[in-house]
């Protein structure tokens, strides 16, 4: 994606960007982040690299600077280091131009400075800088702390002798003229001789010291007034960029379109011209990759910064690009401020306040053997699932969770181009599975005739309702309806393959949105989820496949490809890439991001086949793209959400009991509400009880529609099958390997995600027994 434009260099700034550096002749040039700082030129692969991994750096003080051509230039060092580097247009270049050659100036004219001030040592190379300024002054610091430690000791020893000459000299003066005369003036010159040594280190000392203090003075008082320098820099820069930003505030609420033009593209087509110098080291790494991994079919790089100018007189379909930014007032709420029937503008109703807690999750540990041993003596087709692998919420209320990020239906509701429309209606999408990241635990499966009602009119317009259609196989139907101008429908059904270490789950069926005012109907599927470490290890599911959203009424489409996870990717995990085009495939925005984290979509300005290679030998096609701007982005989980089962906010208040919904609402299901309040053994007998019961009105239900159809053979068909040996299997004990074998495979059978038929597995394993 492109990356946000910088701004003008001044001396002394760090200046960071994109540019396309020569590699070798099999690669050409590659998309590297360069950062100029201190007199250095630094690069990376990308900018997560920064903390860690340094590809390459070059000194600017002894550097030579060339220009080539419109977009390309090259930095030498001598010999030693030649970077050949192309810019994505002739302003970016003459950027980097400004900035290189004010580094360089500073670089020199520092060291200079540095061989001014007296110093004879050599100045420490740009790539030590902070480590070496800082251990020369610790090593300063000691020096001075023993200076100063020697002037304390001299100190001492010239209070102790003068004290001892005092007294000498107060005896002298009391000392009768006689023998004892010579002696004392012997001690008085004696401690007269060693009061004048320590002087003279006193002296001495102090002399060292003032010479070294004296020596630095000139350096320091130098870097003080650096850091002064540097520190009105600093607040002139935050100054500047807090004026910038609010003339482009106010520019942003008075503009209303960007003027379409034809920019320059960023990459030639044409392939690199021999003779572009030495490879670079870093790209003599040996690169690895997964031999299954999809490459990317195509390829963003940023757009003319002339795409960027504004006009007020210009009216364009792309005006609402402005209204993604991020800290800026949307053209869309800024429309619903100014409609006086905006919910906004009516009587403000209390709004009702939800739960944000549940009871934490209990730390029961599942033990097989109180599963298999309460079951023995059981009919097969009445052995219960525990609760354990369950979590509180039915699987309409999983269904009900897709309008978390409604907002993006909202606004796309009033969205005047179908294009932009589709762009949210994408990222509505792929918002649907952000909250399972971390919800490995299975939803109830609902009984036939079950519903689930969210009732969110009052709070964010909409109103949804789920009902379990079909008991085998399972199916649900969901009905949403928007006071904003939306409706969502769809039918889901439920496929799955265990494939050993994984499980697949294929959802069935499509998903309906509609918006009214535009009569736009949009169409899509959702994709695959992958169960991984079924049998042994951490629970964990990554969503892939792809996902083609259509607008019947215009034939825009969107194609959106869900990355699998790969240990070998370079990619970024659980990655989403997609492409907005009209009725006749041309492109008009590019979407990327993450299913778990957030959406980005970036206007295509100019489209081209170039760059690498994909897969199948085709060219990959390489879009030139406007600043990327936020479609969605995840809300973070409520406090203590680990303990809650990974619920988000709406999970939370989706079981909350309200009053005046059906008798058939999943908020009603008493098994649920055990398990939620933590009662687990009532929970399973509970929902024993309720998993009998459907069972036997399964069967009514089947035998009176079997005697309406065949009323003469009802009575033949009973006959036969009370003599049957597989009735005798029905109503048998259970042996232990037999019982084993019955819960692993109803363990399987709950982690699908399904209701599987009781009889039918009695009749399988049976069989197989039989045989």
């Amino acid at each position: 994606m492109s990356e946000p434009k910088a701004p003008t260099p001044a001396p002394g700034d760090t200046y960071k960007g994109w540019l396309f550096k020569w590699t070798n002749y099999i690669k050409g040039y590659q998309r590297r982040w360069f950062v100029l700082s201190n007199g250095l030129l630094s690069y990376y692969r990308t900018q997560a690299e920064m903390g860690h991994t340094c590809r390459g750096t070059i000194n600017l003080a002894t550097a030579n600077i060339a220009v080539e051509d419109s977009c390309n230039f090259v930095i030498s060092n001598g010999g030693t280091q030649t970077y050949h580097l192309k810019a994505s247009s002739e302003v970016e270049r003459q950027r980097w131009i400004t900035a290189l050659e004010l580094a360089k100036a500073k670089a020199f004219r520092m060291q200079a400075e540095s061989d001014d001030s007296g110093d004879d040592s050599t100045p420490p190379a740009a790539g030590q800088g902070a480590g070496s300024r800082n251990s020369e002054v610790q090593s300063t610091l000691r020096t001075l702390g023993s200076k100063v430690e020697d002037l304390s000791t001299c100190n001492d020893l010239i209070a102790k002798h003068g004290s001892a000459l005092q007294r000498s000299l107060s005896e002298l003066e009391g000392v009768r003229l006689g023998g004892e005369t010579s002696e004392k003036i012997r001690q008085v010159t004696e401690r007269a001789t060693l009061f004048r040594i320590t002087s003279n280190a006193m002296i001495n000392a102090c002399r060292d010291f003032l010479a070294l203090a004296q020596a630095h003075s000139k350096r320091w008082q130098k870097a003080l007034q650096a850091e002064r320098e540097q520190r009105v820099r600093l607040e002139e820069t935050l100054e500047q960029l807090a004026k910038q930003h609010n003339h482009l505030e106010r520019a942003f609420r008075g503009a209303t379109v960007l003027p379409p033009s034809q920019s320059n593209p960023a990459i030639d087509s044409k392939g690199p011209v021999p003779g572009k110098g030495d490879v670079s080291d870093e790209d003599e790494e040996n690169e690895f990759f997964d031999a299954c991994e999809d490459v990317q079919e195509f390829i963003t790089v940023p757009a003319d910064p002339k795409y960027h100018r504004r006009s007020g007189s210009n009216v364009s379909g792309i005006s609402s690009e402005l209204g993604m930014d991020d800290g800026t007032t949307s053209l869309d709420e800024q429309s619903l401020a100014s409609n006086p029937d905006s919910p906004q503008s009516q009587e403000v109703v209390p709004v009702r306040k939800r739960r944000s807690r549940i009871p934490d999750k209990p730390n029961y540990s599942l033990n097989l053997w109180s599963i298999m041993k309460n079951c023995i003596g059981k009919e097969l087709s009445k052995i219960p699932m525990p609760v354990n692998f369950n979590e509180p919420l039915s699987m309409l209320q999983r269904l009900s969770e897709d309008l978390e990020y409604y907002e993006l239906l909202d606004r796309g509701a009033k969205c005047q181009s179908s294009l932009e429309q589709m762009c949210y209606v994408a990222a509505f999408t792929v918002s649907s599975y952000s909250t399972t990241v971390h919800r490995t635990g299975k939803p109830f499966n609902p009984l036939l005739g079950e519903t689930f009602e969210l009732d969110r009119v009052q709070e964010s317009g909409y109103r949804s309702l789920c009902e379990q259609v079909s008991h085998h196989p399972p199916a649900a139907a969901h009905h949403a309806i928007s006071e904003r101008g939306w409706t969502l429908r769809q039918e889901i059904a439920l496929a799955s393959k265990f494939r050993g270490k994984y499980l697949s789950i294929m959802p069935l069926g499509s998903i309906h949105c509609i918006f009214e005012k535009s009569n736009n109907h949009y169409t899509w599927k959702k994709v695959t989820t992958t169960v991984h470490n079924i049998i042994v290890g951490k629970l964990w599911i990554d969503q892939s496949g792809e996902i083609d959203v259509v607008n019947h009424r215009t034939g825009d489409r969107c194609h959106l490809k869900f990355a699998p996870y790969s240990y070998f990717s370079r990619d970024v995990a659980r990655k989403v890439t997609g492409v907005v085009t009209d009725k006749d495939g041309k492109a008009h925005y590019v979407l990327s991001g993450t299913w778990d984290e957030k959406m980005e979509c970036s206007r295509v300005m100019q489209s081209s086949r170039g760059g690498e290679n994909g897969a199948d030998g085709r060219q990959k096609t390489v879009y030139q793209t406007l600043k990327a701007k936020e479609l969605w982005r995840k809300t973070p989980l409520p406090e203590g959400a680990e303990n809650m089962y990974y619920f988000s906010t709406l999970a939370l208040t989706l079981n909350e009991p309200e009053e005046g919904v059906a008798p058939t609402d999943s908020r009603r299901r008493p098994d649920q509400r055990l398990m939620e309040q933590g009662r687990w053994e009532e929970a399973n007998a509970e929902k024993q009880r309720l998993e009998e019961k459907q069972r036997i009105t399964r069967r009514e239900r089947e035998r009176e529609a079997n005697r309406a159809a065949n009323p003469a053979e009802e009575a033949l068909i009973e006959d036969s099958i009370s003599d049957s040996p597989l009735k005798s299997k029905y109503s048998c004990s259970t042996s232990f390997p037999f019982l084993f074998l019955i819960v692993v495979f109803c363990i399987f059978s709950h982690l699908t995600h399904t209701n599987t038929h009781a009889d039918t597995v009695i009749v399988l394993i049976c069989m197989t027994l039989k045989e």
